[in-house]
C-alpha cells in the first residue's frame, strides 16, 4: 500500500509543508515561464500557484506563532510581530 506524502496529513510539520509547497510554486513558475502552456494550462497553473503560496503563508504564519509561544508561553500575545524586511 502507498503512503500519503507527508503535506496530506494532519499531523504534518509546517516547515515540512511549507518546503514542500515552495519547492512545487518555484516548478511551477519555471514551467509558466518557459511559455509552453496554453492559456488554459496557464490559468489551471496560476490557479494551483495561489494556492501554494497561501499554503506557504499559513506555514509561515504557525511557524511565528510557536516562536512567540516558545519566546513568552503565558503570554504569547504579548510578543511583538516580526519587522518585515525593507526591500
Amino acid at each position: 500500500m502507498a503512503r500519503k506524502p507527508a503535506s496530506d496529513t494532519p499531523d504534518a510539520s509546517p516547515v515540512a509543508d511549507f518546503e514542500q509547497s515552495l519547492d512545487a510554486l518555484e516548478q511551477l513558475v519555471e514551467q509558466m515561464e518557459r511559455g509552453d502552456m496554453s492559456l488554459e494550462e496557464s490559468l489551471a497553473a496560476y490557479e494551483r500557484g495561489v494556492g501554494l503560496y497561501r499554503r506557504c503563508q499559513t506555514a509561515l504564519e504557525q511557524a511565528e506563532l510557536r516562536v512567540r509561544l516558545l519566546s513568552d508561553p503565558q503570554e504569547p500575545a504579548s510578543a511583538e510581530p516580526f519587522a518585515a524586511p525593507d526591500a
